[in-house]
């Protein structure tokens, strides 16, 4: 194991380092940053004293090294629009981000789980084909889009009735969209501090239904493929022959299906939704923009439209790390649900 931890901070310094110099080498390529922080009237002299004053006029090599020296200090330098370090504006940014990303891993793990394994069980029943279809659709289907529907129903309200009304859940649902502003869907509302400047909606029932529309309409890119997935990883996993002899020794369908089945099934889905669910802290930039949450992602889009690039830089770095630490985790977690996964890599 501690073989294992120093082999894996071996590679995450390389590829921090990899990050930092792309994100580094792109910044110029990002705008004037001097042009965004004075006025169309201040004379060139003046210009030029301020960016020999930062550094900018300096070479490549020199400014790089001075970067990673101070980001090993985790000083990424100040924003240029808040006039304040670039880490504190991620800190106030980050919890609204990791809240929304937590709360659409919940969805996707409480929903595609049982999903997925009902499907491989009984393929041909008529839920399982309409989960099928129903996954095709939600990968088809970009995320603002359904960020727009969902707020129209659910938000705005409709005039027409979507669901039945001859049944009493269809009634209550009718009821549910047709009213005018019914669900919350802008911004983040009024977070409760829980530890310092951190605050969360996960505190308030309030709280939660901000975080309602925003989070199903982020699960709805990884969910069909997580379902999809467990499904085709389950069928292939139920034809094995231990599965067959468990069968014949007369094991209970049901621990068959989710001790044995189950356990080696989702190997290959934590590689996937490791790597998957850091994606989701890019895939936030679409989501919070539609519902205005006030994250990382809508931070990062004001800062490339005000060429704010150590603000930039800052955001890059802080997602590529949390790529690498949720990579670790995932192999660590593999050695958990199955002890035969050498860390190492030495065969046993």
């Amino acid at each position: 194991m501690i073989a294992f931890l120093i082999k894996r901070l071996f590679h995450a310094l390389l590829v921090m380092f990899v990050i930092s110099l792309i994100s580094f080498a792109i910044q110029d390529n990002l705008g004037d940053p001097i042009q965004q922080m004075v006025g169309q009237s201040v004379p060139e002299s003046e210009r030029e004293a301020l960016r020999e004053e930062l550094g900018l006029n300096d070479p490549f090599a020199v400014q790089y090294m001075r970067f990673v020296a101070n980001a090993a200090q985790f000083d990424f330098g100040y924003s240029y629009i808040f006039n304040e370090p670039t880490t504190q504006v991620i800190m106030r940014h980050l919890p609204a981000t990791l809240e929304l990303v937590a709360a659409t891993t919940f969805l996707i793990i409480v929903l595609s789980v049982p999903i997925g394994v009902y499907s491989a069980i009984k393929p041909r029943a008529w839920l399982s084909r309409f989960f099928m279809g129903a996954s095709i659709v939600g990968i088809s289907i970009p995320v603002f889009l359904t960020a727009i529907v969902l707020i129209q129903i659910f938000a705005i309200g409709v005039s027409w009735s979507p669901f039945p009304t001859d049944t009493g859940w269809g009634s209550w649902l009718n009821e549910l969209v047709s009213t005018q502003g019914g669900m919350p869907a802008y911004g983040r509302g009024n977070p409760i501090p829980v530890f310092g400047t951190w605050e969360t909606n996960f505190a308030s029932l309030e709280g939660l239904s901000y975080l309602v529309l925003p989070a199903i309409s982020l699960a709805s890119i990884m969910l069909p493929l997580f379902i999809r997935l467990i499904r085709a990883e389950m069928l292939e996993v139920l034809q094995s022959d231990y599965v067959k002899f468990a069968r014949a020794k007369g094991i209970s369908p049901r621990r068959i299906y989710f001790l044995h089945a189950l356990k080696n099934t989702m190997l290959p889905v934590i590689t996937v939704g490791g790597v998957q669910i850091g994606t989701l802290v890019a895939y936030t930039i679409l989501t919070e923009t539609v519902f205005q949450w006030p994250g990382m992602g809508l931070m990062f889009l004001d800062a490339i439209e005000r060429s704010d690039i150590p603000l930039i830089v800052t955001y890059l770095m802080i997602v590529g790390l949390i790529f690498v630490i949720t990579n670790t985790l995932v192999d660590l977690i593999y050695g958990l649900i199955n002890p035969t996964v050498k860390l190492t890599g030495k065969p046993a």
